[in-house]
């Protein structure tokens, strides 16, 4: 830990603005594209092998799978249609962009809006949430590309995690470098995976991790070379099939089902403090240095 502390932060710009961050038949892969309004811009391609159950979902949002309204519907939509298909039996979570997993919240959707964008945008973040921490299906992240603050969460809320073997990679909670702080439900998350203390130092110091070091303290579960990842997770999730459904299904839900109910319990209320933290003065004009600095590095 204390290597990580003295090597310090790592921020994700990616020369971009964001931070936090019925198909056809091939033989025995049937793959369903999510579009858009434009379907030439598709930001979810889902490939389900009906011979395996395994499915791969890959996020394609341009330039780095930034988690922006839309994106977060479509991926919430997504899930919910590999969930009602009785021929898919676990879902792994990867990337169809280079050298990122996902570069987190859009901050776009965060700074200059009203309070009712920002209140529809933090709903959708909820509800990824709760969809992907209390699936039903197995879920595999399958990490090829860096991820920080809320790629970390999506990638934290998978049953397995194996991320490419790249010191180039990062991945955390990293939101106060930015001056935001991650709601309880990141915090309850980060802290069901690497433990107490190791949650409340990273939270603190918004730490970015490299493979290795996410590796020592369970931040993921796997580092293989980058071209085994995909692999690699289909192998896992195999292992995972092996396993009774029905007692897989209970086990994963005693574990995780206190934490969701806390959020459900009170979603309104959570949706109306980041709703008041985000449009506060200091807050806004945080985030519009960091767009600043990220202008500058473009020019």
């Amino acid at each position: 830990m204390a290597a990580v502390l003295r090597r310090g932060v790592k921020l994700i710009s990616s020369g971009s603005s964001q931070l936090l961050s019925g198909g056809c038949k091939h033989g025995r892969t049937s793959t369903l594209c999510i579009s858009s309004s434009r379907p030439s811009s598709s930001k979810i391609n889902v490939e389900l092998d009906s011979s395996t159950g395994i499915a791969v979902m890959r996020f394609q949002n341009p330039l780095v799978n930034s988690l922006n309204l839309d994106f977060l519907t479509e991926i919430c939509i997504s899930l919910e249609k590999l969930e009602l298909d009785k021929s898919c039996r676990g879902v792994i979570l990867t990337s169809a962009q280079p050298k990122i997993f996902s570069a987190g919240l859009d901050i776009l959707e965060m700074y200059g809006k009203n309070p009712e964008h920002y209140a529809a945008f933090w709903k959708s973040v909820q509800e990824i949430w709760l969809k992907l921490y209390g699936y039903s299906k197995i879920t595999i992240a399958a990490i090829n590309g860096s991820s920080p603050a809320g790629g970390c969460l999506i990638a934290l809320t998978a049953d397995y995690r194996i991320m490419a073997d790249n010191p180039r990679y990062t991945i955390g909670l990293n939101e106060t470098q930015l001056g935001i702080v991650a709601p309880f439900w990141f915090k309850d998350t980060m802290l069901n995976t690497v433990g107490h203390r190791t949650a409340e130092l990273s939270l603190q110091f918004g730490l970015m991790y490299t493979p290795s070091d996410a590796l020592k303290i369970n931040l993921v579960d796997l580092v293989v070379p980058e071209e085994q990842v995909l692999s690699t997770a289909t192998e896992t999730m195999t292992k995972f099939l092996a396993i009774p459904g029905h007692a897989r299904e209970i086990s994963k839900s005693m574990m995780r089902k206190p934490v969701v109910d806390r959020l459900l319990s009170c979603r309104d209320a959570d949706i109306k403090n980041f709703v008041s933290f985000i449009s506060k003065d200091s807050i806004q004009k945080s985030l519009g240095q960091y767009l600043s600095m990220l202008k500058q590095k473009k020019s």
